[in-house]
């Protein structure tokens, strides 16, 4: 099943192609939790970049600055492209710093999915109730039930960037889920799956 209707994923994921052939970005977001788990696509594309590219996108694009979310935007027609910066941007974490945090995956420079979580998890804070924050809540999920997830990095990644709460928030997440039925996973599924995680958490 698809979060979002699929000519509008398709039509993101076109847009976020052709802004790879010219862009230099590193992937955040809904699109970089699909890289990694291919479950949900996303319907926004949200990129860090550097203020050189800044540059060169809004020679190309009409790129809007919002103060109050600390992020410059570019819009098309129903598909939002958020894009964050460095020694600007909140994203929980310092971007300067979660750039450090990439790899090269299908073609596109992403963040690696332990940092990606607590990206995830700022985000879904802060727009806890809304429909993006519902998508927030899948993707974390989703991240947290990939077999290769790197626990003990997670954890290390959290003493570092001072954020011992989210390993607790995650839990009640957790506890708080009984089912993902936008990927089909029943009760019976998840439960298994919640126990192997909390195993490791």
């Amino acid at each position: 099943m698809d979060y979002y209707q699929n000519l509008i994923t398709e039509k993101s994921w076109k847009i976020l192609k052709e802004l790879r052939k010219n862009h230099n970005f590193v992937l955040i977001g809904g699109w970089a939790v699909w890289i990694w788990t291919h479950a949900l696509k996303s319907k926004d594309i949200d990129i860090i970049i550097d203020y050189d590219e800044l540059a060169k996108l809004e020679k190309e694009y009409e790129v809007v600055k919002n103060n109050r979310l600390l992020k410059y935007e570019i819009k098309n027609e129903e598909i939002d492209i958020d894009i964050y910066l460095p020694f600007y941007s909140d994203l929980g974490v310092a971007v300067e710093e979660i750039v450090e945090y990439k790899t090269a995956k299908e073609g596109f420079q992403v963040i690696q999915k332990e940092v990606l979580l607590m990206l995830k998890q700022y985000a879904y804070s802060q727009r806890h109730g809304s429909v993006k924050g519902e998508k927030d809540k899948v993707d974390i999920l989703l991240l947290a039930l990939e077999e290769d997830f790197d626990w003990n990095r997670y954890s290390q990644l959290l003493k570092e960037f001072n954020l011992p709460e989210f390993k607790k928030d995650l839990k009640k997440l957790l506890s708080q889920t009984y089912e993902i039925a936008e990927i089909n996973i029943d009760r019976h599924i998840f439960a298994k799956k919640k126990k192997l995680i909390f195993s490791k958490l």
